[in-house]
């Protein structure tokens, strides 16, 4: 059955089509070309006729254009557009014009990077089947690709030989800059610099790539060369402002998509509801399955995304579980009468131990496979040519797919859960459809208030591209470590420029590190002294040099290390009793020492994965900027946060069930960065206040509560009523069975009966389930994961706090939203210039979520027993979310 029959069994399936939450159709286009440039290398005609191409799209014949006028081109098109020819077929014939020329390709990870070197090597293979065409140089460029998994012995016929070098930012900024003497010749003769899949450098990576190219430009102009520059990337909101960050050099865009294109149907698929009043919907990973399974059946080639490896594990083993264990569906319609709800696939225990996911994943085979971090290169390349050749049929992946690696003609894209970003959702729908062939990609919306504000407002999606990449390269942690790397690899002269830093600053941070020894000043330079090789030091993931080692020992106490994390994260990933996953494996925490920077862990066999719980405070170092607004005041500035892990919490495999929580105890963390906060005006808490919506003033227990909590701790003999552990240094606490805030009175509220003596974890436990969820804290829910829509960035790269008595604001209601990342990033001060846009989303969230007082698409939960903020969160919004 084609792709159009499964289409309409699903219009007519009511277990189906009530759920498609949008349909939309992108029409096909026709390809707009352009004759091949007169002025083509005939090496270059003969090979480009043999592959059938004998003109060009729009989009690639203005790159060349712009390349031959000496610019800077970025290329902005649709995936499978044929961005690789924009820049391939420029630099290819320029090097076979000129012997001595180089090019240097860079993309953002190894399988791209081995992909694309496959696809040079076979114009290569191509071009050595024709004779010399009139003796213009027609010799091949070599081409090589030089990461790590390149073998040292081949190194140096690379550096000496290769014209074209491959390979991504980190080798170029470990393996290639600090040792540019040995690539002299390469760096005299460089013309060209690639940058493919630009879009991904953004945040904290992207800021370290654009320093990485700052040095790139420093090394390159010592040996007299000023190559050009050619980028890629998917659809973004800045992609010049972008390219020119990261270059520093002015560019053109390119951004009139000439390839043709068949028709895409895009389905958003809201799962349906199995709980109205506690707004809870079936499971994505469930609906992924369902429709998957019909895929498979209609042998329709599917990939599927999910945002996780621990996802991707259990959708393999269900879909190998479902799919080929199972009968195909019947292609009769179903009767009207069906359950709208229909039972769960015949799935095994949604908690399989990893030793048993690891041994699968160990014989996977055709025709469904999965494609992630932690295969072996081998494995990747064979799961590539596998769905090439169409013996795979079904592909469940990681981002890692997400990029431009060529798998084939796909026919549908299934997204179980919103990608982060719209241009990343974009990217992963563009792998179905090639060509002119019919394809359809599916958005499974998850329970998170992202996924629901876009299953509810389809044309936000379908409409718009509100995000940037946004980029720091000045991040004075992010720059300093790049000038250790830069002072190493030549001197720097007192009035020497590096990118576009203030002179001012350059000159404190070279007086800086010669003050410490890193540097020593001879006349007008400064040279490189510390012992040290500092780009070993520098990882271009994260803003923190310093990492955490993890150990894992088995049974006989032998210990390995598996891997490590950044120091900032350690305390939240790996504190004690922590169940951690590497590469589909549990491992329980057993230790971590901060000051040695090691942490230990077990193997463990668990059914259940842990979340930390923390304590946060805020403090301001300076308001940079404070600007009133309807009901409130917007504000901008730098913070201090302090974070404390006090425990964590233990939840199930798959169904997230709380099992329980128990407690840590670590030194807390300091984080000075930037951050937006929204403070909340005293008449607009005073009308809430009045209309009995607000329940952020502290409890007022009454004259008699010291006595009755003594005297309940007394009844209960100072031990906790629920796990029985005696008081130590900390007085138990007292808890209100019945919560405080729905009595009306303090006396009737603190009687004995309605007391109990609980621990200080036990009384977390409780407290939980009879939380009455507050306005404030609801509000700080939706805006907390709405913000990364407007951002391009992971909801891990900001932090959130509401505070009702605020030390930011004088003691008044806030919530603040900070970057992760020491001194920042711009994400603050991004959100500081959206207040508005932000704020009136975050309305039409709330108000159009159809639960009835709060829940995880939303405001968040209330507890089992406890009482909701839906209603005070719309009260704040109808006040502080309308236009000034």
């Amino acid at each position: 059955m084609s792709l159009d029959d499964l289409l309409n069994r699903w219009r007519d399936t009511p277990t189906i089509a009530p759920n498609i939450a949008a349909w939309h159709t992108r029409p096909g286009q026709p390809a707009q070309t352009a004759p091949l440039p007169p002025n083509l290398h005939p090496t270059l005609r003969h090979t480009l006729s043999e592959l059938s191409i004998n003109q060009l799209y729009t989009h690639q014949a203005a790159a060349w254009s712009h390349l031959q006028a000496g610019q800077n081109p970025i290329i902005v098109t649709g995936t499978a557009s044929g961005k690789t020819l924009c820049y391939n077929l420029p630099v290819l014939d320029h090097l076979l014009n000129d012997p001595h020329a180089r090019a240097l390709y860079l993309f953002p990870t190894k399988a791209l990077t081995h992909d694309q070197a496959a696809a040079l090597n076979k114009l290569s293979a191509i071009s050595r089947q024709q004779p010399a065409a009139g003796g213009q140089g027609s010799s091949f460029p070599s081409v090589a690709t030089y990461d790590g998994d390149t073998p040292a012995a081949a190194r140096p016929a690379i550096r000496r030989q290769a014209r074209i070098v491959l390979t991504n930012p980190d080798m170029l900024h470990t393996a290639i800059l600090p040792h540019h003497t040995k690539w002299a010749d390469f760096f005299r003769n460089l013309r060209f610099v690639v940058i493919d899949e630009m879009h991904v450098y953004r945040g904290v990576f992207g800021s370290h790539v654009a320093n990485v190219l700052r040095r790139l430009k420093r090394i390159a102009a010592f040996y007299s060369a000023e190559p050009q520059f050619i980028l890629t990337s998917a659809t973004i909101a800045n992609p010049t402002e972008l390219a020119e960050r990261l270059i520093e050099a002015p560019t053109v865009l390119v951004d009139n998509d000439g390839a043709a294109k068949g028709q895409k149907q895009f389905l958003i698929y809201n799962p349906p509801i199995i709980d109205a009043d506690l707004g809870l919907r079936r499971s994505s990973l469930l609906e992924a399955v369902r429709l998957a399974q019909d895929l498979f059946h209609h042998n329709l080639q599917t990939i599927l995304f999910a945002r996780t490896r621990r996802t991707v594990e259990l959708l393999l083993t269900y879909l190998k579980d479902t799919i080929l264990t199972s009968p195909p569906p019947p292609t009769t319609q179903p009767s009207s009468s069906q359950s709208p709800n229909p039972p769960s696939p015949n799935l095994p225990s949604p908690n399989p131990p990893f030793s048993i996911l690891n041994s699968q994943f160990s014989i996977l085979s055709p025709p469904i496979r999965a494609y992630r971090s932690g295969y072996l290169p081998r494995q990747r390349r064979d799961i590539e040519q596998g769905l090439r050749s169409g013996d795979v049929k079904t592909v469940v992946a990681t981002s890692a797919l997400e990029l431009g690696i060529d798998i084939g003609q796909m026919s549908a894209a299934v997204l179980v859960g919103y990608p982060g970003t719209i241009a990343g959702t974009w990217q992963q729908a563009g792998r179905a459809g090639r060509q002119e062939e019919p394809s359809v990609a599916i958005l499974i919306t998850s329970a998170n208030p992202l996924d629901q504000f876009l299953a509810h407002h389809p044309d936000y999606f379908f409409e718009r591209t509100p995000e940037q990449a946004l980029i720091d390269p000045d991040n004075l942690l992010i720059l300093l470590q790049h000038l250790r790397c830069a002072a190493f690899e030549l001197p720097f002269r007192t009035d020497e420029a590096f990118g576009r830093v203030e002179p001012t600053v350059l000159a404190e941070f070279l007086q800086y590190l010669y003050d410490s020894g890193e540097l020593h000043r001879s006349n007008d330079q400064y040279f490189w002294m510390d012992e040290h090789y500092p780009a070993q030091l520098v990882s271009l993931r994260t803003a923190s040099p310093s990492k955490v080692t993890l150990q894992a020992g088995d049974e006989n106490d032998v210990w390995a290390t598996i891997g490590e994390v950044d120091v900032a994260s350690a305390d939240w990933m790996v504190h004690p009793e922590a169940i951690y996953l590497h590469e589909g494996q549990s491992f329980r925490v057993e230790t971590l020492d901060l000051e040695q920077q090691v942490a230990r862990l077990r193997p463990v066999t668990v059914d259940y994965y842990t979340e930390p719980l923390r304590e946060t405070t805020v403090q301001l170092i300076d308001q940079i900027d404070h600007t009133p607004a309807t009901g409130a005041t917007k504000s901008h500035g730098e913070i201090l946060v302090t974070t404390q892990v006090i425990g964590y919490r233990m939840l199930s495999w798959f169904s997230h069930e709380r099992l329980g929580e128990d407690e840590v105890t670590l030194p807390p963390s300091e984080l000075q960065t930037t951050g937006y906060w929204l403070t909340l005006a005293p008449a607009t808490v005073q009308a809430l206040r009045d209309a009995g919506l607000w329940s952020n003033d502290p409890n007022n227990y009454g004259p008699n509560w010291p006595r009755r909590r003594n005297q309940a701790r007394a009844r209960d003999g100072y031990r906790c009523q629920l796990c029985g552990a005696p008081e130590t240094d900390r007085q138990h606490d007292v808890h209100h069975k019945i919560p405080f805030r729905q009595f009306d009175s303090y006396e009737a509220a603190n009687q004995l009966s309605n007391l109990v003596t609980l621990c200080r974890t036990c009384h977390r436990r409780a407290e939980t389930a009879v939380r009455t969820r507050s306005g404030l804290s609801g509000l700080a829910d939706a805006l907390g994961h709405l913000a990364p829509l407007f951002l391009m960035c992971d909801t891990h790269d900001l932090g959130l706090h509401a505070d009702p008595q605020s030390p930011l604001a004088e003691g008044q209601p806030t919530i603040i939203i900070f970057d992760r990342v020491p001194a920042g990033l711009g994400f603050s001060r991004r959100l500081f210039d959206l207040h508005a846009d932000l704020l009136r989303h975050a309305y039409d969230l709330v108000a159009t979520c159809p639960c009835v007082d709060g829940c995880p698409s939303c405001v968040g939960p209330a507890g089992e027993d406890g009482l909701g903020g839906k209603r005070e969160t719309l009260a704040i919004l109808e006040i502080v979310g309308q236009s000034p």
